[in-house]
C-alpha cells in the first residue's frame, strides 16, 4: 500500500483541524467546539456536488473507473525497471545461445501483456521497423489514456475552488438581501458561513484532487519508463546485441543513483569467489 500518500493526506487534514481548534492564548488552548463553525451542509453540497457534477459531465467514461484509479494509486511499487532489465538480459543470453525461437517459452511465462507481446513479435520474426512501430504506438496510446485520467482529477482540482467562490457569492447575496430584516450583529456570522464554501473548495482541490492527480502521474511515468526499457531491449535482442552492452544501454533509462546501485551489485557478484 502507498503509505506515504496516506500519511500525507492524514497529516494535511490533522494540521488543518489542529489550526482550527488551537488557541495558545486561551486558558484551554484546544477548543473542539470551534469545529462546529466550519460545518455547513449547504456549503458542502454546493462544493462537492457541483465539482463532482462537472467532473462527470467532462469525463463520463473515466468516472466509471474511479475505484480502479484508487487501487492503482494505493498500490506499492508496481513497475520495476531493474527487474525488467534483468529479464531482458536473460532473454538476450538465451537468444544469443539458442536463437529467437527459444524465447517463446519465456513469453508464455510473462504476466505483463506488453512484455509478452514484445517477445512474441520477435519470436514470429516480425520486421524490426514493424516491431518498433507496434510497440511505440502501444506506449503512446497507453500514455494518452493515462493523461485523460490525470486531466479528470486536475479538472476537479480547478472546479472545486470555483464552486467555493460560487457558494461564497451565493452566501453574500443572501446576506445582503437580508440586511434590512436582520440586526447588524448577524453580519459577522453570516459572512463566516458565506466564506465556508471557499474553505471547502480549497480543501477539496489541494487535499483530495491534486494529490490523486500527482500520484497517478507518477505511476504513468513509472509504467512508460518500463515500457520504453522493454522496447529498447527487445529491439536490441532482435538485432543480436551483446547482453553486456545491452545492460549498459538499458541502465541509461534509470536515475544515476539506481545505476550506481545496479553497477555495485553487479561488481559484487563478479568479485565473489567461485569454488
Amino acid at each position: 500500500m502507498n503509505i506515504v500518500y496516506l500519511i500525507g493526506m492524514l497529516l494535511a487534514i490533522f494540521f488543518v483541524l489542529f489550526g482550527i481548534t488551537v488557541d495558545f492564548n486561551a486558558a484551554q488552548w484546544l477548543n473542539l467546539n470551534d469545529l462546529k463553525l466550519f460545518l455547513d451542509p449547504a456549503s458542502a453540497l454546493i462544493v462537492i456536488g457541483g465539482t463532482l457534477a462537472v467532473v462527470v459531465a467532462c469525463y463520463p467514461k473515466q468516472v466509471k473507473s474511479i475505484p480502479k484509479h484508487f487501487k492503482i494509486m494505493l498500490r506499492t511499487k508496481t513497475f520495476d525497471p531493474e527487474q525488467n532489465i534483468e529479464q531482458l538480459i536473460e532473454l538476450a543470453q538465451i537468444a544469443r545461445k539458442n536463437g529467437l525461437l527459444a524465447l517463446e517459452e519465456k513469453a508464455n511465462e510473462q504476466t505483463d501483456p506488453f512484455f509478452k507481446q514484445a517477445i512474441m513479435l520477435i519470436v514470429d520474426a516480425t520486421d524490426p521497423d514493424r516491431v518498433k512501430s507496434i510497440l511505440t504506438n502501444d506506449i503512446e496510446q497507453t500514455s494518452e489514456r493515462h493523461q485523460e485520467v490525470i486531466a479528470m482529477y486536475e479538472r476537479g482540482s480547478n472546479a472545486a475552488p470555483a464552486f467555493g467562490m460560487i457558494g461564497t457569492l451565493i452566501g453574500l447575496i443572501k446576506m445582503l438581501y437580508g440586511l434590512e430584516e436582520s440586526d447588524m450583529g448577524s453580519i459577522g456570522p453570516d459572512m463566516g458561513v458565506a466564506l465556508i464554501t471557499t474553505f471547502y473548495g480549497s480543501m477539496l482541490a489541494h487535499v483530495i484532487f491534486n494529490p490523486i492527480a500527482a500520484n497517478l502521474a507518477a505511476r504513468d511515468e513509472e509504467e512508460i519508463v518500463c515500457r520504453e526499457i522493454i522496447l529498447e531491449g527487445i529491439m536490441a535482442i532482435q538485432s543480436g546485441e551483446n547482453p553486456k552492452f545491452l545492460r549498459e544501454r538499458l541502465l541509461t533509462f534509470m536515475q544515476q543513483k539506481q545505476r550506481d546501485k545496479e553497477g555495485g551489485k553487479r561488481r559484487g557478484e563478479e568479485e565473489k569467489p567461485h569454488f
